[in-house]
């Protein structure tokens, strides 16, 4: 197989795992504040400081999510910004299941969308970290051009590059 077959194969799969995980977080932003009285419940709230918490929730996943189009755009030459996106997903599985784990029995409703929020973003880190390990290898067991030669547009430079 050669180089190029092999780039391809590491940014489709991480191109594939980081739109997923945007769709379904800008999918999940949207119905939080388009239509929040549909989630209030499983935050154990109501009236309007409900619906003002619940879309204040979906506000702050579309910031969350701001990040993912340049990573989903090109994985290795935003691969910093994929990094970042690994360690977003840390933070929030850490800190949902520690909320999770610490909450007071009896409340069901509250349990159940932390479990949800759990396996999701669980599920979305394992893919996109196997994502970016993947893409880690190829790119770098790749040749590396001399630093006068002109890169690919993979690596982000043009073929015009390093010409005079």
């Amino acid at each position: 197989m050669n180089e190029a077959t092999r780039w391809q194969l590491a940014l489709w799969p991480a191109r594939l795992a980081l739109a997923t995980v945007f769709f379904f977080n800008v999918s999940c932003a949207l119905a939080f504040i388009l239509f929040p009285r549909a989630y209030m419940a499983g935050f154990e709230v109501s009236g309007v400081p409900g619906e003002a918490l619940v879309r204040g929730i979906g506000v702050l996943f579309l910031m969350w999510n701001v990040t993912y189009p340049p990573a989903i755009w090109h994985p290795w030459r935003h691969r910093q910004m994929f990094a970042v996106l690994l360690v977003q997903q840390i933070i929030g599985l850490a800190g949902e299941t520690w909320m999770w784990l610490t909450l007071p029995p009896g409340h069901n409703p509250l349990a159940a969308t932390g479990r949800r929020f759990i396996l999701f973003d669980g599920g979305g880190l394992v893919a996109m970290s196997l994502a970016f390990a993947f893409l880690w290898g190829v790119g770098h067991t790749r040749k590396q051009p001399h630093r006068n030669q002109p890169r690919s547009p993979e690596d982000g430079g043009s073929h015009q590059e390093g010409r005079s």
